[in-house]
């Protein structure tokens, strides 16, 4: 029966890549996947995962390991699909999503959530404006870094870096930033709601800290448009560290100013009115989000 529950936490573990997430997802401690996976390893008498402060990856043994345990979880979802009862009534819930960033996050989860909870209706919306009150038409809103109004409550989702990555093509063109301010000279693409024509960008290094005042050539909400511009070679990009990790990883994108740092990053959240703040619905589903998140923001995971 062990070795079971042990499988089933590496199984979890090996997927999500995230000890955090693997326990949201198992509704049980981060300490008792921890445990598990200490007990599998010493059953096995040999490692299975390589767990750093950023990240999780597996192990030769883990590579093998892993579709034995996915069988396993998979069959047991199975027999309890059989057994347990129909649920009781189908639960509503109305989602709205920002159009940048929860589009980006948020609506690539949606059916896997229904797949996984098939007594739920979501009612899915892309909005540009966030609502400034509570409404019959929405019941949680996921965006980023939204205002704080008394009549909501939050759920912090999570807050991954953002970088300046650009293409070596463009930066042997252009010449590669020395200093925060050498970006006046360079075409900058922002991922922000369109407004005032001049940006301000704060950048960290240690404890020093500059601010350069820019006049972005792209400034749009939708990050992907953001970083296909900076892919494409237009110009120096501010953007997630996630969005840009494979193109940095496979040399089709660069760091800028490695050494710095955006002072303020994403702050994704999940919005709801207070009233709603004891409903299942928006809980099982802020939890999923949690648990499934994680492992692409990165940052914080594990």
């Amino acid at each position: 029966m062990w070795l079971a529950s042990e499988m089933a936490a590496f199984a979890h573990v090996s997927e999500l890549k995230s000890f955090t997430a693997a326990a949201r997802a198992l509704g049980v401690p981060k300490v008792a996947v921890s445990r598990a996976i200490v007990s599998l390893e010493r059953r096995l008498g040999t490692r299975l995962l390589v767990r750093t402060t950023r990240r999780v990856t597996l192990t030769s043994a883990g590579l093998l390991l892993r579709p034995h345990c996915q069988r396993l979880v998979a069959e047991v979802d199975a027999v309890r699909s059989q057994f347990e009862p129909a649920p009781s009534g189908v639960r509503h819930l109305n989602l709205v999503v920002d159009s940048g960033y929860g589009r980006l996050l948020v609506t690539p989860l949606v059916p896997r959530f229904l797949e996984r909870y098939r007594d739920f209706e979501l009612k899915v919306s892309l909005i540009d404006r966030w609502p400034t009150e509570p409404s019959r038409d929405w019941d949680l809103l996921i965006c980023n870094d939204a205002p704080a109004i008394p009549q909501f409550a939050c759920t912090p989702l999570g807050s991954p870096p953002l970088l300046l990555c650009a293409t070596p093509a463009y930066l042997t063109q252009h010449g590669r930033p020395r200093a925060p301010s050498d970006l006046n000279a360079h075409t900058v693409l922002l991922a922000a709601a369109a407004g005032s024509p001049a940006e301000i960008l704060h950048l960290r290094r240690e404890q020093e800290e500059q601010q350069v005042r820019l006049r972005p050539a792209l400034q749009v909400s939708d990050p992907t448009l953001v970083h296909s511009s900076a892919a494409a070679g237009l110009g120096i990009g501010v953007l997630p560290e996630f969005l840009c990790r494979q193109g940095l990883a496979m040399g089709k994108l660069e760091r800028v100013l490695p050494g710095w740092s955006l002072a303020t990053p994403l702050q994704l959240q999940a919005i709801y009115p207070v009233e709603l703040a004891g409903s299942s619905a928006i809980r099982q589903f802020v939890e999923f989000l949690l648990a499934n998140m994680v492992p692409v923001l990165g940052a914080d995971a594990v």
